[in-house]
């Protein structure tokens, strides 16, 4: 991808974001992102949104000028992939805040989410490591190239007649992204440290797939963000010029406004930090993977069954709720959350199942995550109280 040879004095940028973002000390910068009104691009390369930079080895993916990185404080899983995710909108438009829903965006908005795993190293191109650590993921505000494998980009781009979602698949020479409407598949094998491997096939979405997720109100059926809510972003993140929380940032450069102190913003607990209470970990972890179709409005809303983290916990969370179309995916069990025994409970079962028809959730992943299936098993065996006959 060719660079023009603007410098960044002839660039009208803001100053919070020219010094971050710019490539080469800010020597050179590339074309501004395009923002396609209609249609759809063949090439990711063609958005501009994120930069394939040459050179240092395999080179860098990094976020375009005025391209912003955030992060969750849970992230939904994904068989493992790390993501790289960014946010821009065009000049002079901002979102606006939500306590509880998606921030509004405006049209010309587009989102990217990268998924991307840490090298295994060896001659096969299949093998990638499962990990948690992501030392070696950046290289500055982008990827190094040197020691991830990119997998797959997906867009969520606002247009006037609302959001569009378009896949992406990187290419074996890992310098473009080709669209995939219809979706791929990829045989990979995690590896852990110990060496232990485990093969599976890794299923990039097609357009009408994306919409199982992200369509969380099925009277509009129309497609939204799932990730940006204030729960999610209120946490710090590195950028260049320091460690910052994204909603006061975001607030900064000019992207969000109508944001509260951020005393009064929601917060989800990191599922992974040990130092918050069980409780806050599973709930938020539930809010991410399955909230955002097991709510009053979403595509489960006929399960009575909710998972996003304002339902109270009473039946509509599961406890001592008997199903009500599982079918096999009951495992024979009668309530959905027994308090005090996971396996007596259809949650852990469904979550520890690779079976189409059982496993829940019922796309986006192909193996199991066992990490998160330890801490749901975790908070059910502390939930007091009991089912009765």
């Amino acid at each position: 991808m060719k660079l023009s040879s603007r410098v960044c004095r002839g660039v009208a940028l803001s100053a919070a974001l020219c010094g971050a973002w710019l490539l080469s000390g800010c020597a050179r910068t590339p074309q501004p992102v395009h923002f396609f009104a209609a249609g759809r691009p063949e090439h990711l390369s063609e958005w501009q949104v994120l930069i394939r930079e040459a050179g240092r080895r395999d080179g860098r993916l990094v976020p375009n000028a005025q391209v912003v990185p955030y992060d969750l404080n849970t992230p939904l899983f994904s068989d493992y992939a790390h993501k790289f995710r960014t946010v821009w909108m065009p000049p002079g438009t901002a979102a606006k805040y939500s306590d509880a829903q998606s921030f509004e965006f405006p049209v010309g908005t587009i989102i990217t989410k990268t998924f991307f795993y840490p090298r295994a190293g060896g001659d096969s191109t299949a093998a990638v490591m499962r990990t948690y650590d992501q030392s070696r993921d950046f290289a500055g505000p982008g990827l190094d190239l040197a020691h991830v494998r990119l997998i797959e980009t997906r867009l969520l781009v606002r247009r006037d007649a609302g959001w569009v979602a378009l896949p992406y698949v990187w290419n074996a020479e890992q310098t473009d992204a080709v669209l995939a409407r219809t979706g791929d598949e990829m045989a990979l094998e995690l590896l852990d440290a110990d060496g232990k491997s485990e093969a599976f096939t890794y299923v990039v979405p097609n357009e009408n797939q994306c919409a199982g997720c992200h369509v969380t109100d099925l009277k509009t059926k129309a497609i939204a963000p799932i990730g940006p809510k204030a729960r999610h972003l209120n946490r710090n993140y590195p950028y260049p010029g320091g460690e910052q929380n994204q909603l006061s940032y975001l607030q900064k450069v000019g992207y969000l406004t109508g944001v509260p102190p951020l005393a009064e913003v929601p917060r989800n607990a990191g599922w992974r930090d040990a130092s918050q209470p069980l409780d806050a970990r599973a709930r938020a972890y539930l809010d991410v993977n399955c909230g955002h179709c097991h709510n009053p409005k979403g595509p489960a809303d006929t399960t009575s069954l909710f998972f996003d983290v304002g339902t109270p916990a009473d039946r509509h969370l599961g406890l001592c709720k008997p199903p009500v179309a599982a079918g096999r995916g009951t495992g024979d069990h009668m309530y959905d959350i027994v308090p005090g025994h996971p396996d007596d409970s259809i949650l852990p079962f469904r979550m520890a199942s690779r079976e189409p028809g059982v496993m829940m959730p019922e796309q986006g992943r192909g193996t199991v995550h066992r990490e998160g299936l330890a801490l749901i098993r975790d908070w059910i065996a502390a939930l007091p109280g009991e089912c009765g006959a």
